[in-house]
């Protein structure tokens, strides 16, 4: 089963005859008014619409009919575009499916019973995994009473569904999803564990950079085709932060390996080539030489067939071209400029290393500020331009550059403060990695890694590279039909995760590009699937579920690395928020009811209450807040707005939460 991370509810989505039956609500409402006091007795709160779109919907159908004015399709639609909610929503038509959607209105009260049930497993869903974070979380005996005590309340108020859990800490990532292993290609996966086993490692740090070595061989070289005008390249910026002494340098030498070994071959295979072109091209200028020689010697010769001469002797210089030694990654002092310049001759390259190196020259360590632009455009393949590259080429068209790196948790902090790196894109484009160190749980004598499976690592991945190095042009793989079908119900899937209320929303900058990630890991999984095979054809379904299924890892970790740079703004101000909620009012007393507007009112840092709304999302997700139904105003086609409930003991600052 896949492990999610408990501080935020992972997004599940329902079956589809709960979304089903969501719309039959809406549609008997609509086909027969009379039933609208009688489903939402059954409802109970609006929020038992697990699709944000419906509960805005049936909140507008709620105030209506409050408010004794009749209820159709075009009524509601005007009342919701007055709102500003009717685009949001699906629009006029998405009215007219619902209705379309109910079978018969007279079952309404059985389709709002499906909708409760669905909503009361979501909620005792949220409980038990507040409940399974405060038991990993818990370390000693008092931690165990705590979660028993919590527990036991929790059964206590289900009924009732005022259930006050413990809240989760802000920055609190719990026990974070462990590598699915099993989604990488046979060959790989086999190694990864053997040595995740031999060096006493988390398999996550083994998995990430055998992506990365998959990677630098197809970076920029494949392209994948989801549909037509959509391409991605195929490579990635991987990070898998891990503290000291974790054997972090033995694994990365482990799984890099091969690309350095063929790295090496390449440049001893060419280097007769590149000294015969030399040679060549100097005779060539050798022989300019000494026809311009020639012509300052005797001042009294043909000139005009003297010139002639000497141009037909320098074109035939210039198009003897010495070719560069070949190269796959980028080494020493990894600069901005060495960067820009060695994609300008090589074009794919890899900047891999064990530690946190290449983030110095990235947040400005060397310079006076950060110097993106190349990590920006080397990642999307967007033309690189810079006033010298080299003398031939002052652009460079598609570069890709691979990032591969395991540095300590204390550089990602100082990459998240780095000016621009969170506003101009930079954080979204990494994979992030937070697996716990092995240190102090490490096994003495383990198994080394079997011969068999060390072989076969390193002779298909050999064999990758040499292919798709030896490439003149870049390929494109497409997807089959199925493949393309799947990319797009993650897309509707990842879409709503984004929304203001959803568990992507606060880091909308990474997940906008999760698809786009999914499509590169699963054209890598596809070419080492088929390395000895026709690695052209199309990329299948059951590949892109696996790319997705690895791609679910990261986004947990994703948040969890986020919380720790402190990168994220909706993080930052929930707490301030929170600082603001454990601090007594003037009479002593402490908050138990706030709305937005006394959130904006709290602190400068909020101007209005579009700003303050992702942080009280937060502070709802992890439990410090509880939002209540919203009721009917008596303001024609104006909402009321949300109040919040305050957690009880928001009083008492919660391990974790104390005013900093």
């Amino acid at each position: 089963m896949t492990e999610y991370a408990p501080n935020v509810i992972p997004f599940r989505p329902e079956p589809a005859e709960v979304k089903a039956a969501e719309q039959a609500v809406i549609g008997a409402a609509l086909l027969d008014p009379a039933q609208i006091p009688a489903l939402a007795a059954q409802l109970g709160d609006p929020s038992a619409f697990y699709h944000p779109a419906h509960e805005t919907i049936w909140r507008a159908v709620i105030r209506m009919a409050d408010g004794e004015r009749p209820v159709d399709p075009v009524l509601l639609a005007g009342v919701l575009r007055a709102q500003g909610d009717l685009g949001r929503v699906g629009g006029p038509g998405y009215l007219h499916t619902c209705v379309e959607a109910t079978p018969t209105a007279a079952n309404g009260d059985y389709y709002a019973e499906i909708v409760r049930i669905a909503a009361e497993r979501r909620r005792i869903g949220t409980a038990t995994s507040r409940l399974a974070h405060m038991a990993m979380a818990g370390e000693d005996q008092e931690a165990l009473d705590a979660v028993r005590t919590a527990a036991l309340s929790v059964l206590a108020d289900l009924a009732s569904g005022e259930i006050w859990l413990d809240p989760v800490p802000l920055g609190s990532h719990g026990a974070l999803p462990t590598f699915p292993v099993r989604a990488l290609p046979g060959w790989v996966g086999a190694y990864v564990e053997a040595v995740a086993e031999f060096t006493q490692t988390p398999a996550d740090m083994a998995a990430t950079m055998s992506l990365a070595a998959l990677a630098t061989a197809a970076g920029g070289r494949v392209n994948v085709e989801i549909r037509p005008g959509w391409r991605e390249q195929s490579n990635l910026y991987l990070v898998c932060a891990m503290p000291p002494a974790s054997r972090k340098s033995d694994v990365f030498a482990l799984l890099t390996g091969p690309v350095y070994r063929v790295e090496d071959e390449l440049r001893a295979e060419a280097r007769a080539r590149i000294i015969e072109a030399e040679t060549a091209k100097d005779a060539a200028l050798a022989e300019v030489e000494a026809l311009m020689a020639k012509a300052r010697k005797n001042p009294d010769l043909d000139r005009a067939h003297l010139v002639a001469e000497i141009s037909a002797a320098r074109m035939l210089a210039d198009e003897i071209v010495v070719p560069p030694s070949p190269r796959l990654t980028l080494s020493g002092d990894i600069t901005p400029e060495t960067v820009t310049h060695q994609l300008g001759v090589h074009r794919c390259l890899a900047a891999l290393s064990p530690e946190g190196d290449l983030f110095d020259s990235i947040v400005g360590r060397y310079s006076s500020k950060p110097n993106l632009g190349v990590f920006l455009q080397a990642h999307k393949g967007e033309r690189l331009q810079a006033d010298r590259i080299t003398r031939e080429q002052p652009t460079v068209d598609k570069p890709a550059l691979t990032i591969g790196v395991t540095p300590q948790p204390a550089v990602l902090q100082e990459l998240g403060a780095a000016p621009g790196a969170r506003d101009r894109g930079l954080l979204a484009r990494f994979l992030y990695s937070l697996p716990p160190s092995n240190l102090g749980y490490r096994k003495i004598r383990t198994t080394p890694i079997p011969e068999p499976v060390a072989t076969t690592y390193d002779v298909r991945l050999s064999a990758l590279l040499r292919a798709l190095t030896a490439l003149d042009e870049p390929v494109t793989v497409k997807l089959t039909e199925a493949a393309d079908l799947a990319v797009e119900k993650l897309q509707e899937k990842f879409e709503v995760q984004l929304r203001p209320d959803e568990p992507l929303a606060h880091i909308k900058d990474w997940a906008g590009k999760l698809v786009g990630h999914i499509a590169r890991i699963a054209v890598l999984l596809h070419l080492a699937d088929h390395v000895a095979g026709d690695w052209r054809a199309p990329v299948e379904a059951s590949t892109v579920d696996r790319a997705a299924e690895i791609a679910e890892y990261y986004t947990a970790h994703t948040l969890a690395v986020f919380d720790l740079i402190a990168a994220d703004p909706a993080t930052e101000d929930a707490h301030a928020l929170l600082q603001w909620l454990q601090r007594p009012k003037k009479d002593g007393t402490h908050r138990t009811h706030i709305k937005a507007h006394d959130a904006v009112a709290s602190s400068r840092r909020f101007k209005k209450v579009a700003d303050v709304e992702p942080a009280l999302n937060l502070l709802e997700q992890h439990g410090f807040l509880r939002s209540d139904q919203v009721g009917p105003t008596g303001q024609r086609g104006r909402p009321q707005a949300v109040t919040y409930r305050v957690h009880p003991s928001i009083g008492t600052p919660v391990d974790g939460e104390e005013a900093r």
